[in-house]
């Protein structure tokens, strides 16, 4: 038996009967789709759209780009288990996906991509909107969207969409291989009708795997931390895709060793759970980079180790330390030379844990009494970050983050991605459940944040969801504001006014830049932008996308603005100015170093003291072999 439809009605029809399965858990694949139309989708997918409307939820964007964040926001708040599609019109909206597509690759989070294209049958060439290519008929625009995915294909025939689009749900549902998959629409194809077999059509549930570990490399990795004296362990992301948190809570009370965390995997311990010891790496905290310093052995769990983990390879300097990693992926299980256990998370730390007991294994008390007393100390700075002595007077940004400390509790959810507050937050902030630490920073895109916060609103309507957000980043993308207020989706975003790129200023002078270009001011008769702060008013542009705004100008009115926001049913911001980009937001310094490359040669003082200093970090990276 066949039922004839359009191209995209039946790939509407097949995306609203795939699911996924974990754990005896099944829930759908594709929760819902975003789109904006234009010629190349319009008639298309559109149209199918609306003729499935009852089996595929359908949100409408704004900017293309942010309708992917929103996706992967859904897609990381749902354990990578479900996601949502986006579609686009050909040309800019085509290539608007780029970035989007690129975070969700380097992330490792599903989502999947319908850009329109051009036609397949060449009866009108060029179309509006189509890059030639002299030496190739067969390339678009879409083609800038293979190297961010993890599967590519374009689907020039009707018939060839059901072996495409069974490819594309195996890559969104593989632990391994998941990320951006592309499925690019030639707009003739979409409305072109065939006759499909009714097989295609039919529920189809695809297993999530847990993967247990390698008997060989289980033992070698038992051997690896029984030998050990100051093991520590680097949870990342993987600990939360895994929904693992509850082993690794098991193996570090088991064996006494600490656990530090990456930006990803920040929350897989409470910040009060005795082995927690805050971030690791360039904004990590003292407690865990003295411990990374020093350690014999480095248990990665979950991580990729990017450089801001491995402070550009300058953190970890132990004699002999050696690196045992836990990871689903074989090639980040190898990284660092180290010993791998390829494995799921879950699995793979039950397994250690039960073997681990087996020999009644636990570090020495002496160094739990180290690492605690260390951690109490920290936990003594943050307080001193957070506390307002004076409550009527303008707040710095840790105190903006202690304001909303104080008033969080588990089912609050904080998102952010880029500018001078991961770094805050990752020392500081106090994680109080597995997805409440909700940072991008594996791509650190500006922008995400709030498009971010609708995914994770869609995905748990009953949590408080927090877009943090800093004036650079607002400025790059408002827009799905828009979309929070159409959809009545109560999102809370914190607006910070500091005029201008905070990290990027601080990092500009710290290599010699003098904070050149990263400051909202007038132009100064020199060319430089030196004058006064630019007379933008955020919390206006805000109001008139829709959203109510509540200005604070004091610590005193943050904290009243926060907690009404906190149980206001409809989305809601809160803005507040902290210091000027040209001051320090006033959180601890970094207690690790970051790569930046230096000029070489330079007259300006500045950089030329800034270049002695890089040559002395530089002079301690190590290669683990």
């Amino acid at each position: 038996m066949t039922i004839r439809l359009t191209v995209a009605q039946a790939l509407v029809r097949f995306l609203a009967v795939q699911y996924t399965e974990r754990d005896g858990v099944r829930q759908r694949l594709i929760g819902a789709t975003w789109g904006i139309f234009g010629h190349g989708n319009v008639a298309g997918l559109g149209q199918a759209l609306i003729e499935y409307g009852d089996d595929m939820p359908f949100h409408q964007g704004r900017n293309e780009q942010s309708m992917v964040h929103a996706a992967v926001g859904y897609a990381r708040q749902s354990n990578r288990l479900s996601t949502h599609a986006v579609t686009t019109s050909i040309g800019p909206g085509a290539t608007n996906l780029v970035t989007g597509a690129a975070l969700a690759t380097v992330n490792h989070l599903p989502v999947l991509l319908l850009p329109g294209d051009i036609f397949a049958t060449r009866v009108a060439d060029p179309v509006l909107q189509q890059l030639e290519v002299p030496y190739a008929g067969d390339v678009s625009v879409n083609d800038s969207l293979r190297p961010v995915s993890r599967y590519f294909d374009r689907i020039t025939r009707p018939e060839a969409l059901i072996p495409a689009a069974l490819q594309a749900m195996r890559v969104l549902t593989d632990p391994v291989e998941t990320g951006a998959v592309t499925l690019a629409m030639p707009q003739d194809v979409q409305a072109e009708a065939y006759d499909w077999p009714e097989e295609f059509f039919a529920e189809r549930t695809w297993a999530v795997r847990r993967p247990g570990a390698d008997p060989a490399e289980l033992a070698e990795a038992v051997r690896a931390i029984r030998s050990a004296r100051r093991p520590l362990v680097v949870a990342g992301g993987g600990v939360h895709h895994s929904r693992a948190e509850e082993a690794l809570a098991e193996f570090a009370e088991a064996t006494g060793i600490p656990v530090a965390s990456t930006q990803a995997g920040k929350g897989s311990l409470r910040y009060d759970h005795p082995q927690d010891v805050g971030g690791v790496g360039h904004t990590g905290t003292a407690t865990a980079d003295e411990l990374a310093r020093t350690a014999d052995l480095i248990i990665g769990v979950g991580t990729r180790y990017t450089d801001f983990t491995t402070a550009s390879n300058t953190l970890f300097q132990g004699d002999g330390v050696r690196f045992l990693n836990l990871n689903i992926a074989s090639f980040d299980g190898h990284k660092l030379a180290g010993l791998p256990l390829v494995a799921d998370a879950r699995s793979g730390l039950g397994e250690l844990t039960a073997a681990l007991r087996l020999h009644d294994h636990r570090v020495a008390d002496a160094y739990v009494s180290e690492y605690s007393e260390d951690k109490e100390r920290w936990e003594q700075r943050v307080d001193a970050c957070y506390e307002a002595d004076e409550p009527d007077v303008r707040p710095t940004q840790p105190q903006v983050l202690g304001a909303l400390d104080a008033l969080a509790d588990e089912s609050d959810v904080i998102i952010n991605a880029a500018g001078s507050l991961p770094g805050d937050l990752h020392k500081l902030w106090r994680a109080r459940s597995r997805d409440q630490y909700h940072l991008e920073y594996g791509y650190s895109c500006m922008g995400y944040e709030i498009p971010a916060a609708i995914g994770v609103k869609l995905a748990a309507p009953e949590r408080n969801v927090w877009a943090l957000v800093g004036d650079g980043t607002y400025l790059m993308m408002p827009t799905e504001i828009v979309t929070a207020v159409q959809e009545g989706i109560a999102i809370k975003i914190l607006l910070v006014q500091n005029h201008g790129y905070a990290s990027i200023g601080g990092l500009s002078e710290s290599v010699g830049g003098e904070r050149f270009g990263t400051a909202y001011r007038f132009a100064s008769e020199d060319g430089a932008f030196t004058g006064a702060p630019l007379p933008v008013d955020l919390a206006a542009n805000v109001a008139s996308l829709g959203m109510r705004v509540l200005r604070a100008k004091t610590v005193r009115e943050l904290r009243e603005a926060l907690a009404e926001a906190r149980h206001a049913d409809t989305p809601t911001c809160v803005y507040v100015e902290t210091e000027t980009a040209d001051t320090v937001s006033g959180p601890p310094p970094a207690q690790a170093w970051w790569d930046v490359p230096v000029a070489e040669t330079a007259t300006r003082p500045s950089a030329v003291k800034a270049r002695e200093l890089y040559e002395r970090h530089v002079s301690t990276r190590r290669h683990h072999l």
